[in-house]
């Protein structure tokens, strides 16, 4: 296995370009608000709510610093990438082409393309072993309501399963449990069964980051964490994640942003009550969070 061969090598690919990075996401200081209206670049903006892309993202420009992992040069450091800010609010109503909308949820995510093609992406960087590096950080303006489930980060095959997820909140029950949960301020890491790999407190003014390393053809997970400028340590060694579909079926696109699940309302029917995309609560409130450090490399090793 990847990590058990060699457990340094990861750490320094996560900051050097040894490797060859396949999808590049972080946005360059060229990369303006039109292009993502438009979904010009790296990301397609299509999972949303009625209104325009950027009413719900935006560029931060120089007003705030991206994760140091990815910083250039020395003396000062010169950040190459800008923050996103990605939010929801009462309008985050996606309505999937085909589909009814989804009244249950409050979503919005970037799907990693190239110019919009997503499709063939997925073809190149879901082979052989690809590490997936994204940085996130809580917007203190748009606080969470964390009685709620958050699925921040996720591929997702056809099928609506998630190969890995990065969860925040309080997991969906039906009938619902006491709320918040006890560890729902923390970012946890999921495998495709939503068994738990690693969990970490979000903690505020932080760059939390992450390298999940995904083997697709044995099927296993691997996840390496730090935060700010420290160095990616492995948290979580390469473990089974056997319940993933076989294939292209267990491919999929990768999505990062702020999906909120609801909470049951008592006064729906039995059925509606368990058809989370549907049916719910919710606030309406806005929420949000902050992205940097978006890539991937895939590893050939043997």
């Amino acid at each position: 296995m990847l990590l058990a061969i060699v457990p340094i090598l990861l750490v320094s690919l996560a900051l050097s370009t040894a490797t060859p990075i396949v999808y590049d996401g972080r946005a360059r200081f060229n990369l303006t608000n039109a292009d993502l209206e438009s979904s010009t670049g790296p990301f397609l903006t299509v999972v949303k709510g009625s209104e325009n892309a950027t009413h719900y993202s935006s560029l931060l420009g120089h007003t705030m610093a991206p994760t140091p992992l990815w910083s250039e040069g020395l003396l000062p450091i010169q950040p190459t990438e800008q923050v996103i800010s990605i939010t929801i609010d009462n309008s985050s109503i996606f309505i999937p082409g085909g589909g009814s909308p989804q009244f249950g949820f409050r979503r919005t995510e970037f799907i990693a393309a190239v110019n919009g093609d997503h499709d063939d992406l997925n073809l190149v960087m879901e082979v052989n072993t690809t590490v997936f590096h994204f940085s996130i950080q809580k917007d203190e303006k748009r606080p969470l309501n964390y009685s709620h489930e958050y699925q921040v980060v996720f591929i997702e095959p056809n099928d609506g399963s998630h190969v890995f997820e990065i969860q925040l909140g309080s997991p969906f029950t039906d009938p619902s449990g006491p709320l918040p949960v006890a560890d729902a301020h923390s970012l946890k890491v999921l495998d495709h069964a939503l068994n738990t790999l690693f969990n970490a407190p979000f903690i505020s003014d932080t760059w939390h980051n992450f390298a999940v390393v995904i083997d697709w053809s044995d099927k296993t997970l691997a996840v390496w964490y730090s935060r700010n400028a420290d160095l990616l340590q492995l948290v979580k060694e390469t473990t089974p994640n056997p319940t993933t579909p076989t294939g292209s079926d267990g491919q999929g696109d990768f999505h990062f942003g702020v999906l909120k699940l609801p909470l049951v309302n008592p006064e729906d029917s039995p059925a509606n009550q368990s058809d989370v995309v549907h049916f719910g609560i919710q606030e309406g409130t806005i929420e949000g969070l902050l992205y940097s450090g978006c890539s991937w490399k895939v590893l050939f090793m043997v």
